[in-house]
């Protein structure tokens, strides 16, 4: 277990935290919260070892694995996705990468010395059995399934994938190396909302210990069984779920109000005694009995919460057309560079040099419509935005803006344009208009939690939180009547994300609205878009189906959590009736029947693949078989090929799955 004592950390004059003890170990899956700019990654480097204590110390048991995941990595390249996740494997890794280097040599070699290689390679091999190589291998393609990568990205370089992407596969390796205690700052950050489910799941299971910082409450409710509020420069723990966490902290806080409120009246009274007869030698002895008492009384401090935001005020924005945007029977994609089509058949849009990435998408957006678009990242969630704000045009249908519709586009990358030598309200004041329609800037920005002097301070000096809490200032201070919003609550903390929530539900206009965190969907959205596998599907309200997807741990034994487990997962609502029958007159052929028997073909070949790999496995371990160089040689040639094909098999039993899910 890793016990910390007396943690203090400051800032030149600015104190983060102070007196902080803590304890970290199995089956303790602790939520750090507290607002931007607390203290809460400093905390965290400082239990990893990244940062030394002003004072404390943190004990880590030498045998203690940790595991960190911070906000931000260094650049990995040279490797494929799944060599960087296998490198979480260790001795695995290293032993699967003789063992390769064995068999190249083995088929070079002859005589003596390819006895003595085959020698080596049959001890390597049973080696690699018995630390359970073979299932760690297994572990990372369904872990790397689990967040999101499809079969085809598992062999791509790492030099092609992008920031949020490598944040990922660093996730990945995280959770292949199965550490003693595991450490995250922001998980979810650069997650869907499938793949925060399936961490979820993943997480919620996990045996070990687990610190982890979220702004995402239904995140932290499914996770975690304590949280650690980081408030005042003091550490709180509260046992329990976010759900528990919120009900606890006010009757605290309701505790702690009704002793502070007892003491000040004592404290009254004994002053009104003290005033009443401090001249009076009679009663010097109690006067000077009672000044001692108040010197000595252990005020009760009230941990209130933050000063709530100010009431937030819009500026007013023109009124638009009662249909702000309309798409009918759009097809979106992409030109390929080297011009060569990728796609097939005679449909609008599969003209040679397209990649298609959504087709025969078809719905209105009202004026006053709370919009939210909902997928797995790289369905086309941003290319259905660029359609919407027309920074692409569509390879086939009709994109239509409404009349009067002024437009303000927050993305990810917003805080990263912020000028770090301005302070705060100088670089809001960039914004145009502010300042001329009335509002104080200063107001303006309290209600996004820049308050007195916190507005003078430089944005360089800024955490990753309340910078991104600026840039959605500056993108919400412009007077327009629709919103655009792609992962607005990234780095934000809890209040900040109240304080957003607030405000977009205050926002006369419209709101088109991309993010993973599914609580400020629930609140906020009146309508889903969900954006999956080529298609757009309009939802009035939001399916719970759409935010909570039933995923599968993904690419476990077919025969335990396989077709079955995913078979009429992600029907869409009311577009059957019971066991296929058409509503129509009599019965038509489901044409997901025919689907779940390629299915079944495809695991029955699968697990006849996976036998054949044991089987040979078998024959590797069998020491004799290392007598006849020339038979062991072929008996790994044989190995490789069937290894080749169970994995061929695996993929196609996947796709068909995931096909048969949608």
């Amino acid at each position: 277990m890793l016990t910390a004592t007396g943690l203090s950390r400051a800032f030149g004059p600015r104190l983060l935290f102070h007196d902080v003890a803590l304890q970290l170990g199995a089956g303790r899956r602790v939520a750090l919260v507290g607002g931007n700019g607390t203290g809460k990654t400093t905390l965290i480097e400082t239990i990893v070892g990244l940062q030394e204590p002003d004072t404390g110390e943190v004990h880590r048991p030498r045998d203690l694995r940790i595991g960190y995941l911070p906000q931000e990595l260094p650049t990995e390249t040279g490797r494929s996705v799944f060599e960087q996740v296998m490198l979480g494997a260790g001795p695995v890794t290293e032993l699967a990468t003789r063992i390769e280097d064995l068999g190249v040599r083995i088929g070079a070699a002859s005589g003596d010395e390819q006895a003595r290689l085959l020698d080596q390679f049959g001890e390597a091999q049973s080696r690699f059995e018995q630390i359970g190589g073979y299932a760690v291998e297994a572990d990372a393609h369904r872990i790397l399934s689990g967040l999101g990568f499809d079969s085809a990205d598992h062999d791509r370089p790492m030099d092609e994938m992008s920031g949020g992407w490598r944040m990922r596969i660093a996730l990945a390796r995280l959770l292949l190396s199965a550490p003693d205690l595991l450490i995250m700052d922001e998980p979810t950050n650069h997650l869907d909302v499938d793949s925060v489910a399936w961490l979820e799941q993943h997480l919620a299971n996990w045996s070990g210990g687990l610190l982890f910082v979220s702004h995402d409450r239904d995140f932290i409710d499914a996770v975690a069984n304590r949280i650690l509020e980081l408030s005042g420069n003091r550490i709180t723990e509260y046992v329990g779920g976010f759900a528990e966490f919120v009900v606890a902290r006010e009757e605290q806080l309701a505790a702690q109000r009704a002793i502070a409120a007892q003491q000040n009246r004592q404290v009254a009274q004994t002053e009104k005694f003290i005033e009443r007869f401090r001249y009076k030698a009679s009663k010097a002895r109690q006067v000077q009995s009672r000044v001692k008492a108040l010197e000595k009384l252990d005020r009760m401090v009230v941990d209130e919460p933050d000063d709530p935001a100010s009431r937030f005020g819009f500026p007013k924005p023109r009124r638009s057309s009662r249909l702000v945007a309309e798409l009918h029977d759009v097809t979106a994609g992409y030109p390929v560079a080297d011009g060569a089509s990728v796609q097939s058949g005679n449909e609008p849009g599969n003209e040679p040099g397209n990649e298609v990435i959504l087709r025969n998408v078809t719905f209105d957006v009202e004026r006053g419509r709370k919009v939210a678009l909902v997928g797995p990242n790289g369905a086309g969630k941003t290319t259905l935005v660029r359609l919407l704000t027309g920074d692409m045009p569509p390879l086939a249908g009709q994109v239509t803006r409404g009349t009067n519709v002024d437009l303000s586009h927050f993305d990810q990358l917003q805080a990263e344009i912020l000028d770090d030598q301005r302070t705060v309200l100088e670089e809001f004041k960039t914004v145009p208009g502010v300042g001329v329609d009335g509002r104080n800037p200063r107001t303006y920005l309290a209600s996004f939690g820049f308050r007195g002097d916190a507005v003078d301070r430089r944005v360089g000096d800024l955490s990753g939180g309340e910078q991104t809490r600026l840039a959605l200032a500056k993108t919400l201070a412009v007077p327009v009547n629709l919103l655009v919003l792609d992962e607005p609550t990234n780095h934000l903390d809890l209040p900040s994300c109240d304080v957003l929530e607030d405000a977009l539900l205050a926002y006369p206009g419209t709101v088109v609205l991309i993010t993973h965190d599914r609580h400020l969907i629930r609140s906020v959205a009146d309508c889903a878009v969900e954006v999956r596998d080529g298609r757009a599907t309009w939802h009035e309200g939001v399916p719970d189906r759409v935010l909570y997807p039933v995923k599968v741990d993904s690419m476990p034994a077919p025969s335990s959590h396989g077709a079955t487990a995913r078979r009429g997962n992600g029907t869409p609502d009311g577009n059957r009736k019971g066991g296929g029958q058409s509503a129509g007159k009599g019965r038509q052929r489901d044409p997901r029947q025919g689907l779940q028997r390629k299915l079944g073909r495809a695991e029955k070949q699968w697990e006849a693949a996976e036998a054949a790999v044991v089987e040979v496995q078998e024959r590797l371990a069998d020491p004799d078989l290392y007598q006849d160089p020339d038979g062991a040689a072929a008996v790994v040639a044989e190995h490789e090929a069937a290894k080749d094909r169970a994995a061929e098999l695996m993929a196609e039993w996947e796709r068909l799955n995931l096909q048969l899910a949608d």
